[in-house]
């Protein structure tokens, strides 16, 4: 009688040698080699044999390491070699590229992460892992070791000091997860602040789970990033949120406040008949889009003045934000485009939410905002600089 199948994804498929997997590893080893000895002979001032005065240390015997990339598994020959120390004798040299009992690399790490952080259990993260860690198993153990790593390096974060970020703008929005929570799952809310620097980089100022996206959780949000000595930015960009609104408002009453243009156009055509959502949109484009604030605030009369009497509850939404929808306008005109929307934190949102599409659910809130750090931690959220970031210099206070 056949013996049941157990549990299948215990079985790996095997389909017989793989010549190109094969190949992708020797060049791989071959790569990995050149690189590190390139490194050696730079630090040792000379090459293998190579007699000068420069020379600051010298080989010895190679040792041989198993390294596990995204490309796969390798063992690799390591160059090794002494350099000289000033005092006199030596010491052994480290690879900055490959530190000493490093196994994997980094983007690995972050695959393995990704996976336990989902809600997979340790025995199910080696079956998936194992083509890519063949030759290199991975224990209970490791994988513990690698999550721990990253919560240590998550606390560090979340409470790093702010005070030397001199930011010029802050964007705030929130994403929506599935989570499971007191064994139900429920929708989480998770702010998100993304700030922009005087040179014009972006970075991930923090990550906040609360109940609800109300005053009192953005509140708190604000609070935390005052708390940690951020100093409050020329401009903070949001959309629609009253909660949030009331946040800054109270936690910071003379910051200049951006309206998201985009948020408000969709909550402009809520308002009107699909027939008419062309044209209210080409006539809101001149509001959003003008030449100069001037030319705005005329837009604006003669949008309300037609929409008044075509579609009243339009013209409602579109007070409801005021001047805060032209804030942008007083900036740099090279600004404009990064500043009239929320689309700088909407892209990390969005990466956030591609990254759990597969996933029903998450297993906790503790879990869904490592997984979320360790995406921006392993590089995988990438931010460029904000356009006109020349002159984000000339950006002082802007009065609300």
């Amino acid at each position: 009688m056949q013996e049941p199948i157990r549990d299948e994804a215990s079985r790996e498929i095997s389909l017989g040698p793989d010549p190109l997997s094969e190949a992708l590893r020797s060049d791989l080893r071959d790569r990995m080699e050149r690189i590190i000895r390139e490194e050696l002979y730079a630090a040792l001032g000379a090459g293998p044999y190579e007699r000068t005065p420069e020379r600051r240390g010298y080989l010895h015997s190679p040792r041989e390491r198993t390294l596990t990339t995204a490309e796969g598994t390798a063992t690799i020959t390591v160059p090794r070699g002494r350099l000289f120390k000033p005092e006199g004798g030596s010491e052994e040299w480290q690879s900055r590229l490959l530190p000493r009992y490093a196994r994997r690399t980094r983007e690995v790490d972050a695959a393995l992460i990704g996976l336990y952080l989902s809600g997979t259990n340790t025995r199910r993260v080696k079956l998936a892992l194992r083509p890519l860690l063949k030759g290199a198993p991975l224990s209970k153990s490791a994988v513990s070791r690698v999550v721990a790593g990253l919560q240590d390096q998550y606390e560090t974060w979340r409470s790093r000091a702010l005070s030397g970020e001199a930011l010029k703008v802050l964007y705030l929005d929130a994403v929506w997860l599935r989570v499971r929570l007191a064994k139900k799952i429920e929708k989480l809310p998770v702010a998100v602040a993304v700030g922009v620097r005087e040179d014009g980089t972006k970075m991930l100022l923090g990550l906040w789970a609360y109940a609800s996206e109300g005053r009192a959780a953005w509140g708190g949000v604000l609070e935390d990033l005052a708390a940690r000595g951020l100093p409050i930015p020329a401009l903070v960009v949001i959309d629609g949120s009253k909660g949030l609104r009331g946040a800054v408002s109270e936690c910071w009453p003379q910051v200049a406040v951006q309206r998201c243009t985009f948020h408000k156009l969709r909550n402009l055509k809520a308002h009107a008949p699909k027939r008419l959502h062309d044209e209210l949109h080409q006539d809101y484009h001149e509001i959003a889009y003008a030449e100069d604030e001037r030319a705005a605030r005329r837009a604006w009369l003669k949008f309300t003045t037609k929409w008044k009497k075509r579609c009243p509850a339009v013209v409602e939404s579109l007070e409801e934000a005021g001047a805060e929808l032209l804030t942008f306008y007083r900036f740099p005109e090279s600004q404009w485009k990064g500043l009239r929307t929320t689309n700088i934190v909407e892209r990390v949102i969005e990466e956030f939410r591609r990254r759990v599409k597969t996933q029903a659910m998450l297993p906790s809130e503790d879990s869904a905002l490592l997984l979320l750090y360790g995406l921006a931690a392993s590089g995988q959220l990438r931010l460029r600089k904000l356009d006109g970031y020349q002159e984000l210099d000339q950006v002082g206070q802007v009065a609300a």
